[in-house]
C-alpha cells in the first residue's frame, strides 16, 4: 500500500489484534434478541450516558453565522442533566484544512456527524467489524468508505465520499470535555475526541477511494459501556427514518428511559427538559416556534410508529403566559414489544458477563 494517512499522526491507533474481534464483551454487544435476520438488521445499540450528552446541537447554518461574526468557533459550553445529575459539556471545534482551497475552517460536530457515528455503530454491531481491547481500554470499528456510504444510503441519508471523510475528520478532531456541575455530587470528568483515534490506509486519495481501510476508536464512554454492558438494543432503522434531528433524539431518549413501556403506562416529557437536555431548540427566537418544533417531532414519532398517543398540556402563569408544556406519551404496541425485548436482552447480557469465564460464550437468541 502506497499511502498511509492518519488524522492524529502523533498518536495513531495501533491496529487491533485478531483477539480483539472476539471474546465475551464484543459477542454480547453483537448478540441481539430478535426474530430472524430481517429484524436483526434493524437493530443497533444506544449508550445511556454518551447518548444523553447534547453533543450535536449546532447546525451548519448556525456555524456559518458564528464564523461571520467572530471568524472562528469558540469553546461551546452546554449544561444538561443526566439521571438527576447536572453535567456540563465543553466542546472544542475541529479545525479542518482544505487541501484544494488551502483554507482552514472550524466545525462543531452536527447532525451530519451524528448520522455517521450512528451508522458506524451499526456497522460495529455486524460480525467481525467491531473490536474491544480491555487491556488498553479501547473499542472501535474497522470499515471501508464504501461500507459506510452504503449504510447511510440504505437508511435514507446518502452522502458523497468527500462529505463522509469531512465528517470523520470533524469527529476525530473535535474535543469534548464532560464534568460534573453539581458541587455536592461525586466528581466526574472525561476529556477526549469524539473518536479517540482514527487512521486510514489507501492506494488513492482517501476521499475518493471506496475501499480505503479505516480504523475508528469510539469515545471512552462507549468503551466503558461495552465493558460494563450498560448499552441497550433499539430500533436503529426506525430512528434513522425520522426526518428531523429532534425526532431522532427523542426516539433515543425514549429507548433509554421509557423502559417500562406498556399500553397501560405513560411517560411524561416536558418542553423545558427537552430544551435543556437536547440543546436543539436554542436557535429558535420565540418560545412558540420552539414548542411547535417539539410538537412536530412528536407527530413524527406517531407517524413513524413509535408512539400511539401524545397528550399536550400547556402550563401557564397567572396571567396566562405560557411557561412550559407537559407531553404525556403512550407507546405504540410495536415500541412496547421493542422495550420488552431490550429489557430481556439486557438482563441476559448482564448475567452472561458475570458468568465464570470457562462457560460457553453466548450466541444470538430468539424471543
Amino acid at each position: 500500500m502506497d499511502n498511509v494517512t492518519a488524522t492524529q499522526p502523533e498518536n495513531p491507533p495501533a491496529p487491533p489484534a485478531d483477539a480483539d474481534f472476539q471474546g465475551r464483551q464484543i459477542d454480547l454487544f453483537r448478540a441481539f434478541l430478535c426474530n430472524g435476520a430481517a429484524e436483526r438488521g434493524r437493530l443497533s445499540n444506544t449508550f445511556d450516558l454518551w447518548d444523553s450528552v447534547p453533543r450535536y446541537a449546532v447546525s451548519r447554518q448556525q456555524m456559518t453565522k458564528i464564523r461571520k461574526e467572530k471568524g472562528f468557533l469558540g469553546l461551546r459550553q452546554v449544561t444538561f442533566q443526566y439521571r438527576g445529575r447536572t453535567l456540563e459539556a465543553r466542546i472544542q471545534a475541529a479545525r479542518i484544512f482544505d487541501d484544494k482551497t488551502r483554507i482552514e475552517t472550524d466545525y462543531y460536530p452536527s447532525a451530519n456527524e451524528e448520522l455517521v457515528e450512528d451508522a458506524l455503530r451499526k456497522i460495529a454491531a455486524e460480525q467481525r467489524n467491531a473490536f474491544f481491547d480491555r487491556k488498553n481500554h479501547r473499542s472501535g470499528v474497522v470499515f471501508t468508505l464504501h461500507m459506510l456510504r452504503e449504510e447511510l444510503k440504505r437508511q435514507g441519508h446518502a452522502r458523497s465520499y468527500q462529505q463522509i471523510v469531512l465528517s470523520l475528520n470533524i469527529l476525530s478532531g473535535s474535543i469534548i470535555e464532560l464534568r460534573a456541575a453539581d458541587g455536592d455530587s461525586p466528581k466526574f470528568f472525561a476529556r477526549s475526541a469524539y473518536f479517540s483515534g482514527m487512521a486510514a490506509v489507501s492506494r488513492n486519495k482517501l476521499d475518493e477511494d471506496p475501499q480505503a481501510k479505516w480504523i475508528v476508536q469510539f469515545h471512552p464512554l462507549v468503551t466503558e459501556a461495552i465493558d460494563a454492558v450498560t448499552y441497550r438494543q433499539f430500533n436503529y432503522a426506525q430512528m434513522m427514518s425520522h426526518r428531523t434531528q429532534l425526532a431522532r433524539w427523542l426516539h433515543k431518549q425514549l429507548s433509554l428511559k421509557f423502559t417500562f413501556a406498556s399500553l397501560a403506562t405513560s411517560f411524561e416529557m416536558r418542553y423545558s427538559t427537552i430544551r435543556r437536555d437536547s440543546a436543539l431548540l436554542d436557535g429558535y427566537g420565540q418560545l412558540r416556534q420552539a414548542v411547535a418544533a417539539v410538537d412536530a417531532a412528536f407527530e413524527e414519532l406517531k407517524a413513524g410508529g413509535v408512539l400511539m398517543l401524545v397528550k399536550k398540556n400547556d402550563i401557564r402563569r397567572a396571567r396566562g403566559k405560557l411557561e412550559d408544556v407537559a407531553y404525556t406519551l403512550t407507546a405504540s404496541i410495536d415500541f412496547v414489544g421493542q422495550m420488552k425485548a431490550a429489557n430481556k436482552r439486557h438482563t441476559l447480557a448482564v448475567e452472561a458477563s458475570l458468568a465464570p469465564v470457562d462457560k460457553s460464550e453466548p450466541t444470538s437468541k430468539k424471543r
